[in-house]
């Protein structure tokens, strides 16, 4: 045997013993486990013969012929160096070889992962989840993590928008499982989707447990990632303005443009603009608030996101109806509504139409607003009966789609993107803006569970038209029917509100005692709203 044979023969001979040892700890290979020696095995062989290379091709002038067939057949472990070469002789990187996943596949993977979420943002939500579930398919075939987590995320997304909250929720929890050993910034995402999936159930209380525990894991543990606390923070403004937690609302708000310069992610901070306009239109700073929501419709023009700039048009005919301008309003609210049934976007165009509806009542067109609106009511299941207040009459609550009521005899809506309520001028009805509200299917109508904050407030515009035509038993009918939703979601400020709207009626009809016991009931909701229900404040970053 001439050297370079002997050479090779001796090299092949110490990685065989090499590897051997490795099962005890005294050699850590790269390759553990019978299963994996075997499957390195087969894709050596599958390379190999794919290449028109020979055994002996292959493992000169490092190693031997006898060496490779014995590496293919699973019997040896390989190590580094061995590994290193056949790679490097195959034309493969080493870890491809090793996991069988090439550099190439997460390249094409995260470009299918763009293409998902182009269609998520321009197309409807059905088309991307198909998208998205082929790119999760693949990504575990290979055994991406990451872009599988990516997928799950975008699934969860696409189903937050056609309504179907439980699918939702299942994605955003596969997602934190999958993450379960990562830093929690990256899991930040999964939980803000399932915090906004319990939201729009009506989940009130359990959505702001989920954000505020992030927020107080990730400022403990010195986890002060600006992109998951402004994620957090923009989240939580929609809960806190449904329970009328306005102070938190605000401050959440306010840390929240403190974060934003430091993130660069246009349509964050697009999100949080509109989260911002909640809270200022709460403040009767409507000026202010379109400003925001200008800033966050030029940024979704740029990103052509569809959906969220339909959402623009519809928060900002939700500004000019606080203003009085009613017929902005409107035109704004039928080119939100018309954009976002073109793109099959069920539940928002639902909520638009209810929006619209308080509009059109507004301007006198109450024949118009009650023709919308009884239809989002008809394919809903009975929610239950409610009993109102002092005995008064009970009504079966359909789950149709919902407004909340503001404190004082306002009615609110929930802005577009996860935001949430805020009050309107006194004696004004509006109804809950896009995106922090309740998704479900039109066809199938808004239910308790998918929208109770939503189904109440339409019903309360039911009530106030039935009311104004003089039609008292219908009003308190549909008053109690938003009474029996609204009281599981926990909306303080929307339930007073209704509470009074009944408290009046009752004493028309001469029924004091149980118009008292409905006032009694609304400022047991209007005391300290927010602050009975809720925890301490989460910690907050250091700015």
């Amino acid at each position: 045997m001439n050297l370079s044979r002997r050479l090779s023969y001796r090299r092949g001979k110490e990685d065989t013993v090499a590897d051997r040892s490795a099962g005890d700890g005294r050699k850590a290979g790269t390759v553990t486990g019978a299963e994996s020696t075997a499957e390195i095995g087969r894709r050596v062989l599958k390379l190999r013969t794919e290449r028109g290379f020979t055994q002996r091709m292959l493992a000169e002038p490092a190693y031997t012929a006898a060496y490779v067939s014995t590496l293919e057949a699973g019997k040896v472990r390989p190590s580094e160096a061995a590994l290193r070469h056949l790679a490097e002789r195959l034309g493969v990187s080493y870890e491809e070889l090793t996991t069988g996943r090439s550099p190439h596949d997460a390249t094409r993977l995260r470009a299918a992962l763009t293409d998902a979420r182009r269609a998520l943002a321009t197309g409807a939500a059905e088309d991307a989840a198909g998208l998205f579930a082929e790119v999760r398919d693949e990504a575990e075939r290979l055994g991406f993590a990451e872009e599988r987590a990516s997928a799950l995320l975008g699934l969860g997304d696409c189903a937050l928008e056609t309504g179907d909250l439980t699918v939702a929720r299942d994605h955003f929890e596969a997602v934190e499982r999958l993450l379960s050993g990562e830093p929690l910034p990256r899991r930040v995402p999964a939980i803000r989707g399932r915090a906004v999936a319990h939201l729009l159930a009506g989940e009130l209380r359990y959505s702001c447990y989920l954000l505020e525990s992030a927020i107080d894991e990730l400022n403990a543990s010195g986890l002060h990632d600006p992109y998951a606390l402004l994620l957090l923070y923009t989240a939580a403004i929609a809960p806190y303005m449904d329970m009328g937690a306005h102070a938190r609302a605000v401050r959440a708000a306010e840390l929240a443009l403190a974060l934003a310069p430091s993130v660069d992610d246009p349509g964050l901070i697009a999100r949080m603009h509109r989260g911002v306009a909640r809270t200022l239109i709460a403040e009767g700073r409507t000026a202010e608030a379109d400003a925001s929501l200008a800033k966050a419709q030029e940024l979704y023009e740029q990103l052509r996101i569809h959906t969220d700039l339909a959402h623009c048009h519809w928060m900002r005919g939700y500004v000019h109806a606080q203003d009085g301008n009613l017929e902005r309003a409107e035109r704004e609210l039928r080119t939100a509504r018309d954009m976002l049934a073109s793109k099959r976007a069920a539940l928002f165009t639902v909520q638009v139409e209810v929006e619209l509806a308080d509009v059109l009542r507004r301007r006198g067109r109450t024949a118009e607003a009650e023709a919308l609106l009884v239809p989002l009511l008809a394919h809903s299941p009975a929610a239950g009966t409610a009993p109102a207040p002092g005995g008064t009459d009970t009504a079966p609550a359909p789950g149709g789609t919902n407004t909340t009521p503001a404190p004082s005899g306002t009615d609110t809506t929930a802005a577009p993107g996860g935001t949430d309520t805020t009050a309107a001028p006194s004696g004004t009805n509006t109804t809950h803006a896009p995106g922090g509200t309740d998704t479900a299917a039109y066809e199938a109508g808004l239910t308790a569970d998918r929208g109770a904050v939503h189904a109440g407030g339409a019903h309360r515009l039911l009530g106030l038209i039935a009311d104004e035509r003089g039609d008292a038993e219908a009003a308190e009918e549909h008053y109690c029917a938003a009474l029996s939703l609204l009281e599981r979601t926990g909306a303080a400020g929307d339930l007073a509100d209704l509470c009074r709207l009944l408290g009046d009626l009752l004493r028309r009809e001469g029924r004091l005692e149980a118009a008292m016991d409905a006032y009694r009931t609304g400022l047991g909701h209007r005391a300290a709203p927010g602050t009975t229900t809720l925890g301490p404040a989460p910690a907050e970053p250091p700015m």
